[in-house]
């Protein structure tokens, strides 16, 4: 977008360049980008945003997490990131959603009880020489939250719903997972524990085959090659024509320095989500914090109320916490308001120029300030109108993509901290 710096739900493709226990480093595509399978050249970027907006609302409903059974119960079934990658000897090149919440890797396979349709030819475990099953006495089968052994009592079968109605299952195996790299090179990963779907349904565009966890839990991706550090910084999806956002894994992910903040990541369950605490929204000199009332719930608490999420559009504070924000806004803010006719935003302004006269906004995270820019707080939604881009949650809190645009976000999941450095994500 030329007037307004945007990110929202995109399309990942990775173009990897590692050795494993040193570094590697993706290109992130935006979804809605030219360069992006899903790109709909029919579409306004205006009619694209509204529809990455929606996704946010779906989202935040999918992270249900329960004490009691733990279980990844969301999504990114909106094709929000994909990968590229092959699997098995000879390799069958695959495209997943790649998803930050949640932990197995998992593709259709041959032969299909019931399968979506998928553009590229569906796994066929019988063809590859390196495909393994599982068998139910190896620990391998307790890498996952749902597993169970198969009639004959021999093999471990997975199972895992998620909070949109969709669902896979089948055999839980090991294969050879391919990465193509940046200079040309494939870089081959064996004995990698993946989902071979059989039964699998619900929202998929058709270029997807599958999935790509990326969460916190063993059986991701990130904990499966052995990375105690990742990255990312997201540019605006106008620069995607021209460049990339990128992902780092090991070294090249290190986030230090001067003007870095670093905030705990929260250890809860389900593991597989990146809990933060937010503490509060600095508008100038400002400070708005939770009520004391509510500052005890789940939702407001002190520990672990958000969730930061790169496939989430908007950023979705507790309610308490965004009515004060909103009416901060709207107090420094003199221009028209304009109703957002389809109701996903509660407060527009009509305006072609980009509204500039406001004080620093800063966000607080548990010992980490991080002082966002126009971009963050901001999203154009039309030619005349822009409008805040953060919204209410009675769920738990999301940090959004939109949040984290033009930044440098770096999780170490030894030290168990994320790390923000402001930056030009264009120039990396």
């Amino acid at each position: 977008m030329a007037e307004t710096t945007m990110i929202f739900k995109s399309i990942l493709i990775a173009l990897i360049s590692l050795t494993q226990c040193e570094a590697f480093t993706v290109d992130l595509i935006h979804r809605d980008s030219p360069h992006s399978p899903y790109y709909d050249p029919s579409q306004s970027r205006y009619q694209r945003l509204t529809s990455a907006v929606q996704r946010s609302f779906h989202r935040v409903h999918r992270f249900k997490t329960s004490s009691k059974s733990p279980r990844s119960d969301v999504i990114n079934s909106d094709g929000e990131y994909l990968m590229k990658y092959s699997i098995g000897t000879p390799p069958i090149a695959s495209l997943a959603i790649a998803d930050t919440g949640s932990d197995i890797i998992w593709t259709q396979c041959q032969p299909c009880i019931q399968c979506f349709n998928q553009t590229l030819p569906i796994f066929k475990p019988k063809s590859s020489s390196t495909y393994k099953t599982i068998p139910c006495s190896d620990r391998k089968c307790k890498s996952l939250y749902e597993t169970s052994c198969s009639r004959t009592g021999k093999n471990c079968l997975y199972s895992e719903t998620y909070g949109d109605g969709s669902f896979t299952n089948g055999l839980l195996a090991t294969e050879t997972i391919t990465l193509d790299s940046s200079d040309g090179k494939r870089v081959s990963f064996p004995n990698l524990i993946f989902g071979c779907g059989f039964k699998n349904g619900g929202i998929f565009d058709g270029g997807e085959s599958g999935i790509v966890g990326l969460g916190g839990g063993t059986a991701s991706l990130v904990r499966q090659l052995g990375q105690g550090m990742f990255s990312y910084c997201l540019i605006p999806l106008s620069d995607n024509k021209s460049s990339s956002s990128k992902l780092n894994f090991g070294d090249s992910a290190r986030v230090s320095g001067e003007g870095v903040v670093t905030t705990p990541l929260v250890k809860k369950e389900p593991d597989t989500y990146y809990y933060l605490t937010l503490e509060g929204i600095s508008i100038g000199s400002e400070r708005l914090g939770f009520s004391d009332k509510e500052s005890g719930s789940e939702v407001n608490g002190i520990d672990g109320n958000v969730i930061i999420d790169s496939g989430t559009t908007l950023t979705l504070l507790p309610a308490d916490l965004y009515g004060k924000y909103e009416k901060a806004i709207r107090g420094i803010v003199k221009l028209k308001e304009f109703k957002d006719p389809r109701g996903d935003f509660s407060l527009c302004y009509l305006t072609r120029e980009d509204i500039r006269n406001i004080p620093d906004v800063t966000v607080h995270f548990k010992g980490a300030d991080l002082r966002w820019r126009y971009e963050n707080v901001f999203v154009r939604i039309s030619d005349v109108a822009v409008c805040l881009a953060a919204a209410a949650s009675t769920e738990i809190g999301i940090f959004g993509n939109l949040g984290q645009v033009n930044f440098l976000v770096g999780y170490d999941l030894v030290k168990r901290t994320v790390s923000f450095e402001a930056a030009d994500c264009a120039k990396f």
